[in-house]
């Protein structure tokens, strides 16, 4: 098993700052220093620095503040050649017939491109923008039945199902996904883990510390197991990784230097409101404070005051974070979905600076290097 790498297209906007400038009243990007706007010209830059840099492929976030991540990736595919794209979506918000439809006409647009993010959505409010006014529970028990549709839709014959939320008659893609796209989920709860484990080809973890990662990796497993599945494993996660641990620290320090105890307790406040499993594990890594948030030697919990969702990074000379990373794939982790702020430059920093010293540990596959021009050594001349 080697280590699969990807990167992330931040749909919502980009800059200098952990400061979300459309939460918690900050809604003018004039007022946050450092904020780019993420118009396709931008996010073009990313992907292809990404597929240069030789990441597999970019997550694409879903939500309010974010442009539409179906809409936005098949537009970039446009821009690069082999980049695939981890699009996320929230069941309940389409039928599960035309989810399936869609894919497979995006598996042909991009020539077998698409990955899939399955979000179910942990914030009621979040929810209810949408429409949608089930609970946290049903909301799982939906996606169960969703993608039992999705996958019959793919079997290439009409498919009829009947549950509790969906009910179906000859449903079909008149020509299935070629490859059918893999299924990315996450889920901290207890409802979540069983629908996991029936529907994911990979299981996604935020970054927590290495033990407790184990513990979900164990637990979906036995889960998996019992359905006759095999699930493998990813993580999300930041990096903030210089040529020296010094300089790393010090950008993650300045991170904070624009994070104000308004702000934080804003965040702490709405972040507390979450339905999420998953969030309220993040928020009990800091606790909401400042004072010991390196969590685990180089996992460093700062981005997690103020956003939501993935809250940890990776921070330290590309050789530190190298061997994070080799410690959370010896749990069993295969697929590392990364990001940092601003996401062009960090992007470089690891793929220049990590990259290599994964390679090095034998932990790339060959064929998955990057694909960037040939080193040229001056000649005297």
């Amino acid at each position: 098993m080697t280590v699969r790498l990807h990167w992330f297209l931040p749909t919502g906007g980009d800059g200098r700052t952990l400061v979300d400038r459309h939460a918690y009243g900050r809604n003018d990007a004039r007022g946050t220093a450092g904020v780019r706007a993420p118009d396709i010209e931008y996010l073009a830059q990313i992907a292809k620095a990404a597929e240069r840099l030789g990441f597999e492929a970019v997550l694409t976030p879903t939500g309010t503040w974010c442009e539409d991540a179906w809409l936005t990736t098949v537009a970039l595919a446009q821009h690069t050649e082999r980049l695939k794209f981890l699009v996320a979506f929230r069941p309940g918000l389409l039928s599960p017939t035309l989810a399936a439809q869609m894919a497979a006409t995006y598996q042909r647009v991009t020539r077998g491109r698409l990955l899939l993010n399955v979000v179910t959505g942990g914030d009621s409010a979040e929810q209810r923008r949408f429409g949608d006014h089930l609970d946290h529970d049903k909301r799982y028990e939906r996606t169960d039945e969703f993608l039992s549709v999705v996958r019959g839709v793919w079997g290439g014959q009409p498919f009829d199902f009947r549950g509790s939320h969906y009910e179906v008659e000859g449903a079909l893609a008149a020509l299935p996904p070629d490859p059918v796209p893999q299924l990315f989920f996450g889920g901290s709860s207890p409802a979540a883990g069983p629908v996991a484990a029936r529907h994911a080809d990979v299981y996604l973890t935020w970054g927590e510390p290495p033990a407790q990662v184990k513990e979900k990796i164990d637990w979906i497993r036995s889960l998996a197991e019992r359905e006759g599945r095999t699930v493998r494993f990813g993580i999300r996660l930041h990096t903030i990784s210089r040529d020296s641990a010094t300089e790393a620290w010090a950008t993650a320090n300045r991170l904070l230097d624009d994070l104000d105890a308004d702000t934080v307790a804003a965040a702490q406040a709405a972040l507390g409101r979450s339905e999420s499993v998953g969030q309220r594990r993040m928020l009990e890594l800091h606790g909401g404070s400042r004072d010991r948030l390196e969590i685990h030697p180089n996992l460093w919990a700062g981005v997690g005051l103020v956003r939501g969702g993935a809250g940890t990074a990776l921070v330290g000379s590309h050789a530190e974070v190298a061997e994070r990373i080799e410690e959370y794939h010896a749990l069993g982790i295969e697929h590392f979905v990364l990001s940092g702020y601003p996401h062009l430059e960090e992007a470089y920093w690891f793929g220049e600076g990590v990259i290599p010293e994964l390679a090095a540990r034998g932990l790339l596959d060959r064929a998955t290097a990057p694909a960037g021009a040939p080193l040229l050594v001056a000649g005297g001349r």
